[in-house]
């Protein structure tokens, strides 16, 4: 790798204690650096130091950028402030978004924030894609917001006749020239005062195990404490700041809380991608990515995906793509080996060098920064060490096989609790007050906890054949997705109480098309599944059968989170009958392995 890319990370060491109960503690031995009381502070700063620096890019309706600097963001949102502490809203009916990203986003959380208000962002699909509403209607029952914000209202009347309440005010984009303009005055000032680190700061909004939206509180001090964290792993912002060309989504925390605060803390510039990984969406990121040539560029596996064909027939796109890349940054799920492979082999033809290819662990609980490597990893699913700040217990999961450790972290910048939601609250926290992230680690290297730890799945999902061996699904997941590659969206592993493991498959249509009709796509798959067998050293690992999905995951029974997840509970209870399909005598549709 390029000399320069050893600065991009820093290494810590970490202490590792054993209690008697069995659980055991992971602490860095760095304390976290000094970071802000409130993330609108470090805009303060950058306004004053980097006044021109532009902060924000949006694509106008003529193709141009539209952009905005440090000191035009400033002054915005502190008039922003302003007409929200003019129509007094407060903390009992806060602010609701129910658009995607956009400049007037911004500007209204970065106001409300200033005003000591809260806000939360709001995942469009509930209001676009359902159709029942019935996550908007227990969100906004939660919330109680008494201002709301949606950039255009026509695509979501519908959603806003059939759950806004009428004493709410509806803004759009049209009324934000007239919202930015009313003079910021003292007001202001005395209301950014009164905000202190434990104010919260936004409320966002994510599905557990039930699909039930929980409104996850973020305080200023869980903003700026992991945006400092994320600085002391990477420190290259310091002297590289960010350049991000970015779709993530806002209302989920790697996009609203990382990217967007990335940005913010370091003075780097953010400019919203208004693509999306898929089929005639994509295109769309290339011509951003064309223009504004990130040093970072982050998406979800399946962005990375997408963009190897176009890195791969396109010199003069790659030229500029990796004229000053310095780090692939991947979240949301674990990164196939053949695409992290054919990045790294573009890069070495392209530049000479490979490119850092990151990640970590973390939730919107945990805001999101938790544990990052402080080293060059070269396969998916490592997850390093708890980063300066934040704390690991790992409890051993009773009755589990191999001793199968659970994941709890501690610090600055994990959640209080969950908004108005105290029972969900008390669950959430053990009894020193560990955040259960739900996730299971287990030690790369028991002799040597330095190497970090390899994600091993999600706790709930782990089940008993009926041998009574456990299957860890997240490894064996990880593994059949890499297998398979292109061919599959997302799978979900099933045989609980069962003989043998099977899965359900969702395919990705076009790469299945492309291999030519149904026989010829189960006679691969067939092919595939054997091959994978092959390599199993058990019950626990081998899938035996396979069933393709026609049907894609539904957002309305809650089988699909808003980032794009499966709830693998949800949709073994909604596909019942095909699970019994899956595993019934000479179903005619089902891949058996023997």
């Amino acid at each position: 790798m390029d000399k320069r890319n050893h600065v991009l990370l820093r290494r810590w060491d970490v202490a590792m204690e054993r209690a008697g109960d069995g659980s055991t503690y992971v602490r860095p031995c760095d304390a976290l650096g000094p970071y802000p009381g409130k993330l609108t502070e470090r805009l303060d700063h950058w306004a004053t130091r980097t006044p021109d620096q532009i902060f924000l890019g949006q694509r106008a309706a003529d193709g141009s950028w539209r952009t905005v600097t440090y000191r035009e963001t400033r002054a915005a949102a502190r008039n922003i402030a302003q007409a929200l502490l003019n129509r007094q809203i407060s903390s009992e009916r806060p602010i609701a978004i129910l658009s995607g990203n956009d400049i007037e986003q911004a500007l209204l959380g970065l106001g409300a924030m200033y005003a000591g208000i809260p806000f939360g962002p709001i995942s469009p699909a509930y209001s676009l894609i359902s159709t029942d509403f019935g996550k908007l209607r227990h969100i906004f029952a939660l919330l109680a917001p008494g201002f709301i914000y949606v950039s255009d209202p026509e695509p979501f009347r519908r959603a806003i006749d059939a759950v806004v309440p009428k004493d709410a005010e509806l803004v759009t984009a049209a009324d934000f020239p007239e919202l930015a303009s009313i003079p910021a005055t003292d007001a202001v000032d005395r209301a950014h005062a009164r905000v202190t680190p434990d104010s919260v700061a936004k409320i966002l909004f994510t599905s557990g195990s039930t699909g039930t939206p929980k409104g996850v509180i973020n305080t200023h001090r869980m903003l700026a404490s992991n945006q400092e964290i994320v600085r002391t792993v990477l420190p290259f912002v310091n002297d590289d700041p960010p350049i991000l060309c970015d779709w993530m989504p806002w209302h989920h925390t790697f996009g609203g809380n990382h990217d967007f605060g990335w940005a913010l803390y370091n003075g780097g510039s953010l400019y919203i991608d208004e693509g999306r990984p898929i089929p005639g969406e994509f295109e769309k990121t290339v011509r951003n990515l064309n223009d504004v040539r990130p040093n970072v560029f982050l998406n979800v596996p399946k962005g990375f995906e997408a963009l190897v064909p176009f890195l791969r027939d396109g010199r003069d796109f790659r030229d500029r793509f990796f004229s000053r890349l310095r780090l692939f940054y991947y979240a949301g799920a674990s990164l196939s080996q053949y695409v992290w492979d054919e990045l790294q082999r573009l890069a070495l033809e392209t530049r000479g060098e490979r490119i850092l290819i990151f990640t970590g662990l973390g939730s919107t609980e945990t805001g999101p920064a938790a544990m990052f490597p402080g080293w060059e990893v070269t396969r998916a699913g490592e997850v390093g060490l708890p980063a300066p700040g934040v704390e690991l217990k790992l409890v051993p999961c009773p009755g589990q096989f191999d001793a199968k450790l659970e994941a709890r972290v501690r610090g600055p910048s994990i959640t209080p609790g969950y908004w108005r939601q105290p029972e969900l609250t008390r669950a959430a926290f053990d009894e020193e007050g560990y955040y259960r992230l739900g996730d299971a680690l287990r030690f790369i290297d028991p002799e040597d906890v330095s190497k970090g730890f390899q994600f091993d799945g999600r706790v709930v999902e782990d089940f008993k054949l009926a041998t009574g061996t456990w299957v860890s699904t997240g490894p064996l997941r990880m593994k059949f997705l890499a297998h398979c590659g292109s061919l599959v969206r997302d799978v979900v592993i099933a045989g609980h109480d069962r003989d043998d493991v099977g899965v359900l498959i969702f395919p990705d249509s076009e790469a299945c098309r492309q291999l030519g009709d149904d026989e010829t796509i189960r006679a691969r798959f067939g092919c595939l599944l054997q091959e994978l067998a092959r390599s199993s050293t058990g019950s626990s690992n081998r899938i035996a059968r396979a069933l393709l999905l026609e049907d894609p995951p539904s957002i309305d029974a809650h089988e699909i989170t808003d980032k794009g997840s499966l709830n693998q509970g949800a949709i073994l209870r909604n596909r019942a009958a095909r699970v019994e399909e899956l595993y019934a005598p000479g179903s005619p549709r089902t891949i058996l392995i023997y």
